[in-house]
């Protein structure tokens, strides 16, 4: 996991939207949790019992790692991956893949997801937002789609993704990827930052055994 200093103390504008300022990504994960003060988002959606939340940056080489690990995670046990997009200022072609991906998720949700793991895969073949706006271009070429050349015209796209990154910032988010497994439990520890990602099945074993049965569920 790389480590940043602080780089901004203000608003960053990047790709033609305001992006919240970010702290980049601890060194030492196993020493740092996050300290969080808007705990609303660290629950499952509706009718799910466990969860995985997590924010990320699609340049972010931390999350390109991870997100294999969740996606293997997912798979096996069955619960619902809540991503959000917090892309750090410092990144230069982050912010433009968080609305290509959304662009591509107002076609299927999917599709958006499956853009998002293509990113990362090809992480580090992407240099810029040229060599972005080829990769996506591409990726839409092979599942029959044509990408547009101005993806956002009106800027709704962006404003999703500032909106993803302003939650990151009440929930006090501290670097990327930050990862929780949350649980519908209204007392104890209803969700748990994953600082160790090869203790992830564990912790959703764990959060599965210690969650509520839903309404109506057998």
């Amino acid at each position: 996991m790389h480590s940043f200093a602080r780089v901004l103390a203000a608003p960053f504008l990047l790709s033609g939207a305001l992006v919240a300022p970010a702290l980049g990504q601890f060194s030492n994960p196993e020493s740092k949790t996050t300290t969080v003060h808007n705990a609303a988002p660290l629950r499952p959606p509706a009718g799910a019992r466990v969860a995985i939340v997590e924010f990320e940056d699609l340049e972010c080489p931390d999350c390109a790692r991870a997100n294999p690990v969740i996606k293997e995670a997912i798979e096996k046990y069955h619960i619902p991956w809540v991503r959000h997009d917090f892309p750090l200022p410092f990144h230069t072609w982050s912010f433009q893949a968080a609305v290509d991906a959304r662009w591509f998720d107002t076609r299927s949700k999917r599709l958006g997801d499956d853009f998002r793991d293509a990113t990362f895969a090809a992480q580090q073949t992407i240099h810029s937002q040229d060599e972005l706006q080829v990769f996506a271009q591409k990726f839409a070429q092979d599942h029959k789609l044509v990408f547009p050349f101005i993806v956002d015209p009106q800027g709704r796209l962006a404003q999703l993704v500032k909106g993803d990154a302003d939650l990151g910032q009440s929930v006090g988010i501290q670097h990327t990827p930050t990862i929780w497994v949350v649980t519908n439990r209204t007392s104890g520890a209803p969700f748990v930052e994953v600082v160790d990602r090869s203790r992830l099945f564990t912790m959703i074993e764990e959060a599965q055994a210690g969650s509520k049965p839903v309404t109506g569920s057998r």
